[in-house]
């Protein structure tokens, strides 16, 4: 056996032990860092900030054009839980763009701009065509025929005023589902902030100049070209579809 080979044999011990203490030390905390397992249960900022979220989601914030403004210790009573977490989940909501802290007046629950409202729609109707062409490659035959029934309870031909609030909330559900048919969680979280906006814009335009009737006669035709595994015709309906509400938007309607 060879001199040489005695300090490789040595040098691989040195550095299998140095490894060894190194991981001690990191497992210890005696680097500085000491990483504990997160607990399993979901935390009280994590609560507030998805329940706070979703009412924000269901509220209609362009119905009216008085100021919405939400008050911290309500909500802190209304959850059941101490000022702090909801003060940290309004942060985060803050940092997306949803709320903004007005001193000495509360919480405002932001609105956009007409102009942005109007890229919100182009984004949106961007990624949901995208979505439908996707779709007609991944989703069941049993995922597309479930959009259907999202409109089975409605005469398509002539939907009543006094249902305006039902068809809308099965307008909205109709278009989160095929945004899900594509079985991307990129899309779905790209879609996720403009949902709020989006949604409250379809939600005030909905009944305005026959718009339903048009709209439940493009969803039949959406779904027939998912059907038919159309990728080009259901990609450009979709688009088309959305792109007329921003063109809409456009023209009738005053944010500003």
């Amino acid at each position: 056996m060879s001199a040489g080979n005695f300090p490789r044999t040595f040098a691989e011990d040195a550095l299998v032990s140095s490894k060894a203490v190194v991981n001690k030390r990191w497992q210890s905390g005696d680097n500085g860092l000491a990483i504990e397992r997160l607990p399993v249960k979901e935390s009280f900022k994590s609560r507030a900030y998805s329940a706070i979220k979703e009412a924000i989601t269901n509220m209609n914030i362009y119905g009216s054009d008085e100021p919405l403004l939400l008050d911290e210790r309500d909500i802190s009573e209304r959850l059941g839980a101490s000022r702090t977490p909801v003060r940290e989940a309004v942060a985060m909501l803050e940092q997306e763009g949803l709320l903004r802290a007005v001193p000495r007046r509360g919480i405002l629950v932001v609105r956009r701009t007409k102009a942005e409202i109007i890229e919100m729609i182009e984004a949106w109707a961007a990624l949901e065509s995208m979505a439908a062409r996707i779709a007609t490659r991944r989703a069941s035959d049993e995922a597309i025929a479930e959009l259907r029934a999202y409109f089975k309870e409605f005469d398509l031909s002539r939907i009543e005023r006094d249902r305006c609030d039902e068809y809308s909330s099965a307008n909205i559900a109709f278009h989160q589902a095929l945004i899900r048919l594509s079985g991307s969680s990129m899309l779905a979280s790209m879609t996720e902030n403009l949902f709020l906006h989006v949604r409250a814009i379809r939600h005030r335009t909905i009944f305005e100049m026959d718009r339903a009737q048009r709209s439940a006669a493009d969803h039949r035709e959406i779904i027939m070209a998912l059907e038919a595994r159309d990728a080009d015709r259901a990609e450009r309906l979709v688009r088309d579809h959305t792109l007329r509400l921003a063109r809409y938007v456009e023209d009738h309607v005053d944010l500003d």
